[in-house]
């Protein structure tokens, strides 16, 4: 029957059961004759009989005629199958097929799903489990777009956590083979599908029979074996624990429950919160699996998501930390005392952090359990001179990077004052003497003109406080007196470079406003502090005094800036928009501190 035939005339489902009964009763009785060639067609033509009224249900959802329709088909199938006296070929026969079939039907409503899973059931309790493990992860693989939704995998998924149990033989291999299959799928469910589909969900919870199927299965076997697939079911279950999070991310109160039930896992395969956050048990698995002789690693690419995740988990949720089998509080302490370790969790929870597939909530709650290990923390400026600070400088940098992300692109003030809050906790933990390098190559690569504000004003600040830190050290000696140390690290020409990279961009004229207006002021707000400074304390540590430097900003960077502030405010005055008027206020200030620093560097040029 056509599939237009179909939808015009959805009633006739009695001459569809019919000959839907009458081709599995042909079939059956050719396969019991031994005639398999013309039973294999017959198996083809029953496919595409039932193919088109697949289609229908999805292209007509709403149609209750073919819901009813796709119900009966489901169970006439279902008794099928389930027959006691149904021979054991005809049922091998029907195998390869039968469960890419039903699960297209899944997608009419909640009892055909159920019945879909039942067919695959009954095929899985009657068919060998090694052809079945295959049949299954083929059929997960091989969707048309139209039936890649949540309810047409989730039999599937469901009928691989029963077969992975009934396999008696190298179940490594056969787990290791069905793994990438369906974390594939539920990446794709997770990327593409709808987080309040409860669908969704179900799929999550088939994954989660999966992992304890697999559970199950590690407790059989021999201990080389057995350290393998516990490696491979601890990846499998930090990378659902990563897709389920951004699956329903925006919901905690279903998220919770997933995320509980997969905290289990965790001990039995030796994972703890303190080497997921510090980062050494995944390494760890990671290892055992690629020496395996088979990368199977791209499809664990989200497991260091997931090993943040479960630690912020257990710091939100004590049942959830309970269930780790985990001390979340001496966990804190530890990341509070060991400042290696801190580096660490800060380089794990930035893949939270630059994710744009988790949501701002579960972003937020990362926030929460960094400022909870920041705060309280030991600082060690000293006390590790044997540690080599720099070799964590790149984990640091990218952290940071990643907060900036949080920063530029949080939809909300409580959000950007947390991750505002935790940026400057994190810059506070790096020694002074690496603090300006991480700074400047932040601002280097930053594309953000009040991302570039922001750091320059920490600059500024850090500035400050070193400025404060030599006066209260010197107590009474004159500031000309203080000489050029360590403590000092932020007052070097270095800084001047800084203000230069805004002020005078490296691909060359002034910088563009009023685009750039945010970056500009700070810029200029940090060359007058610096100048003021070091006229007033007869200093020169950046070399801003010296008589050519003087004269390369205000030939280089000042006039050049006026020209170009004047041109644009000139321009903009003659229009009576609001864009325009916008454009005069937000260049205002830039041009007060402007016209300041002119005279400033002209008053010191006179003295030079």
């Amino acid at each position: 029957m056509s599939e237009e035939k179909v939808r015009r005339e959805p009633h006739l489902s009695d001459s569809l059961i019919s000959r839907l009964q009458q081709t599995l009763a042909t079939c059956s009785q050719l396969i019991e004759g031994g005639d398999f060639s013309n039973s294999h067609e017959l198996v083809t033509a029953l496919v595409d009989f039932l193919t088109p009224i697949s289609v229908s249900v999805v292209e007509e959802a709403s149609n209750l005629d073919l819901e009813g329709t796709s119900f009966e088909i489901l169970t006439e199938i279902d008794c099928f199958i389930s027959s006691p006296s149904r021979n054991q070929e005809v049922i091998d026969a029907l195998s390869f097929e039968l469960p890419k079939v039903v699960c297209k039907f899944a997608r009419a409503s909640k009892r055909c799903s159920e019945i879909a899973e039942r067919v695959v059931g009954h095929l899985v309790s009657r068919c060998s489990p090694r052809e079945m493990l295959s049949i299954l992860c083929e059929a997960l693989s091989s969707p048309s777009e139209m039936f890649r939704a949540p309810c047409y995998f989730a039999p599937l998924i469901g009928g691989l956590a029963k077969v992975i149990i009934l396999i008696q033989r190298r179940q490594f291999e056969q787990v290791k083979a069905a793994i990438p299959v369906i974390l594939g799928v539920l990446k794709s469910v997770s990327l593409e599908g709808d987080e309040e589909d409860k669908d969704t969900e179900d799929i999550f919870q088939k994954a989660i029979a999966v992992a304890d199927s697999i559970q199950a299965v590690c407790k059989k076997l021999e201990q080389k074996d057995k350290t393998k697939l516990c490696a491979i079911l601890g990846m499998f279950v930090l990378q659902v624990m990563a897709l389920v999070s951004i699956a329903m991310g925006h919901n905690s109160s279903s998220l919770l429950p997933i995320m509980l039930h997969l905290s289990y896992f965790l001990p039995f395969c030796g994972l703890s919160y303190e080497g997921l956050i510090a980062g050494p048990d995944v390494d760890k698995f990671t290892t055992i699996c690629r020496d395996d002789g088979d990368d199977r690693m791209v499809y664990f690419s989200h497991v260091k998501h997931g090993g943040s995740l479960a630690v912020i988990w257990g710091y939100k949720s004590n049942e959830t930390s309970t269930a780790a089998d985990a001390d979340f509080e001496a966990v804190k302490k530890e990341l509070q005392m060991n400042q290696t370790k801190r580096w660490q969790a800060i380089g794990m929870l930035k893949h939270v952090f630059s994710s744009v597939d988790l949501s701002w909530e579960l972003k937020g709650h990362a926030l929460d359990f960094l400022l909870c290990i920041m705060d309280g923390c030991v600082h060690q400026e000293i006390q590790n001179d044997n540690m080599d600070h720099s070799t964590y400088m790149p984990t640091l940098y990218m952290a940071l990077q990643a907060i900036e992300l949080v920063i530029i692109y949080a939809p909300n003030a409580v959000l950007r004052k947390k991750s505002f809050d935790a940026l400057k906790k994190v810059l506070a933990d790096i020694p002074c003497s690496l603090r300006f390098d991480i700074l400047k190559a932040l601002i280097q690569t930053s594309e953000s003109s009040s991302m570039i504000a922001i750091l320059l004003d920490c600059v500024r600040r850090e500035m400050y406080e070193e400025h404060s830190r030599s006066i209260s050290v010197i107590g009474g000696v004159s500031e000309a007196e203080v000489k050029y140390s360590q403590c000092l690290s932020f007052w070097s020409a270095g800084v001047l470079e800084l203000v230069e990279l805004v002020l005078k961009p490296p691909n060359g004229g002034p910088p563009s406003l009023p685009e750039y207006s945010d970056a500009v002021l700070s810029a200029l707000n940090l060359y007058r502090f610096v100048v003021i400074r070091e006229s007033t304390g007869k200093t020169n540590y950046t070399g801003v005094l010296s008589k050519d430097t003087l004269q390369m900003a205000y030939n280089e960077w000042l006039l050049p800036l006026r020209t170009l502030v004047t041109g644009v405010v000139a321009e903009n005055q003659q229009d009576h928009d609001h864009l325009a008027s916008d454009t005069v206020c937000a260049l205002n200030p830039i041009e007060l501190v402007l016209y300041r620093c002119i005279e400033l560097v002209e008053d010191n040029l006179k003295n030079a």
